[in-house]
């Protein structure tokens, strides 16, 4: 990584930038500058007005006051093109891509050049093998976005930035969705870009992260930055207590699990995808009261399907899944029969199944429970009923800005994941099957959910936990079994699992999965 020259001025410099939202003070006079060719770590809680600031730099929304400066230039930024324009490309936690164009057509769309297309893609195609050959990007530039797994789409967003002359480039929550070794792939494109002169701003809750890759962080807390510091100088329990304002715990902290009666059974489930192609293969396993059982896999190898099958969503090809509170017999085939018997789901993709984004926070904090009498008048929604209840999910969840007006597509991702794990957690369940529950979620939200799912397990609940993030899994699973290729290839105690053994068994080597125990059934 090049050494900022100090001579030079920053590459990104912001002054007293201040933005409201009606009584909403996102940002609150916030001034901060970035060396360039340097990687540079952005933090703070949900709502703590990252995104907003992002958002102005990139062009989004007009700032209220304040002053941005590129290269030591003042710039104002009416659109996104008038940031691009200035050298600075910006990578969204949810893609911004045309799933049914190929990589060359979404790097290409909008600055094509002329009406005839083909001699603009011929010379896109040249710009990009240069491009992905300098900073380590290769894609298949005739793949269909569609067909590509999420790593490679997220490159395509790079290469879209730098083939815009991006200088400067904002990557906002960049491994929300990627697996370990698509996140190190990652690390190793920024610490190319940056030792070839590019500026990264990284927008992460990932104190992990930010101690491996970035030379100097800022964090943010309540719209107003509170600290900057270089990292080297810095620790993960530092950084943590600056972005909450008050200590906080980093690892979990509960007592060994006693299991009771079996509140679920799965035996030989096998579940196909639209295409006919089985995603799950023979899975059987139980799950307990009072156990919080891990489902470790990278992603694409039959976890999300698991999920899915499990909560009603998807019929599975052959197999059942028994509940005991159906006297152990088969549950129902949809997630409203599920949700009588006491099984509740917290979605992987918020987006896609967890939210409405258009309707208020509300309305969502009832999805899936709105026929329950204590919701409704008569025909019709009582609006008080509905509002009070989430009133208080908000405030024991922390949820900001607490409106439950507000539609959920004005919510921070993070707020949004702790709405969805309200409505579900507060349903009280005897089992409940969460994915992902922590992505995109903050420091002190991560120990609060952490905790809510420990008190579950606490409760004689059963939680089924499935989650990309390897230390998470180890924390709060009393027993882990690890998915490779649509089957169940081994089960760990979390005494005996390390990283690295999860790693190699998720890479499908069974022999790994032969040292430990190999018990799905949890007997």
């Amino acid at each position: 990584m090049n050494l900022p020259d100090s001579a030079a001025p920053p590459a990104l410099e912001l002054r007293g930038i201040d933005k409201r939202f009606g009584t909403v003070h996102a940002n609150r006079g916030v001034s901060l500058s970035i060396a360039r060719g340097t990687i540079h770590g952005l933090i703070g809680e949900n709502g703590a007005g990252k995104s907003t600031l992002m958002n102005i730099v990139y062009g989004f929304q007009p700032a209220d006051s304040g002053e941005i400066r590129v290269q030591g230039i003042p710039r104002v930024f009416g659109s996104p093109q008038d940031a691009i324009a200035a050298g600075i490309g910006m990578v969204h936690q949810h893609f911004m891509l045309v799933e049914n164009f190929t990589v060359l057509e979404n790097i290409v769309l909008g600055v094509e050049g002329r009406r005839l297309i083909a001699p603009g893609l011929a010379r896109a195609r040249s710009a990009l093998a240069a491009l992905a050959r300098d900073y380590g990007l290769e894609v298949p530039l005739d793949a269909l976005v569609s067909t590509l797994p999420v790593g490679l789409q997220q490159r395509v967003e790079i290469l879209k930035a730098l083939y815009r002359g991006a200088e400067i480039l904002i990557l906002d929550e960049p491994t929300a969705v990627l697996v370990p070794q698509e996140v190190e792939q990652l690390f190793r494109m920024l610490g190319r870009l940056a030792g070839q002169g590019k500026t990264v701003i990284l927008v992460t809750h990932k104190l992990k992260e930010i101690m491996a890759v970035t030379s100097r962080v800022t964090v943010m807390r309540q719209g107003a930055v509170v600290a900057e510091v270089a990292t080297r100088e810095t620790t993960p329990r530092d950084l943590a207590e600056k972005m909450v304002g008050r200590a906080v715990l980093l690892r979990v902290e509960k007592t060994p699990a006693t299991a009771g009666a079996e509140l679920l059974a799965v035996r030989d489930l096998e579940v196909v995808d639209a295409f006919g192609v089985a995603r799950v293969k023979g899975v059987s396993f139980s799950l307990h009261a009072g156990e919080i059982v891990g489902v470790a896999g990278v992603a694409g190898n039959g976890q999300s399907e698991l999920l899915e099958a499990l909560a009603g969503i998807r019929v599975p090809r052959r197999g059942e899944i028994r509940v005991a509170a159906a006297g152990g017999s088969p549950a129902g085939s949809d997630p409203r029969a599920r949700r009588r018997l006491g099984l509740a789901h917290v979605p992987e993709d918020r987006l896609r199944m967890g939210v409405v984004a258009a309707f208020s926070a509300e309305h969502n904090a009832i999805l899936g429970y709105h026929t329950l009498p204590e919701y409704n008048r008569g025909v019709l929604l009582d609006g008080d009923a509905v509002r009070g209840a989430c009133e208080r999910k908000m405030a024991g969840y922390d949820v900001r800005p607490a409106n439950p007006r507000l539609p959920v597509s004005a919510f921070s991702g993070g707020n949004q994941q702790k709405l969805v794990m309200a409505r579900e957690i507060e349903s009280d369940p005897r089992v409940l099957l969460v994915g992902q529950p922590t992505r995109g979620v903050d420091i002190g939200a991560i120990e609060f959910i952490h905790r809510q799912l420990v008190g579950l397990r606490d409760a004689g609940k059963a939680v089924l936990l499935v989650s990309v993030e390897l230390d998470e899994i180890i924390g709060l699973s009393d027993r882990i079994l690890v998915m490779a290729g649509g089957e169940i290839i081994g089960e760990l105690s979390p005494q005996e699992a390390t990283e690295e053994k999860l790693g190699l068994m998720m890479a499908g080597v069974r022999e790994m999965a032969e040292g430990g125990s190999r018990n799905p059934e949890g007997r």
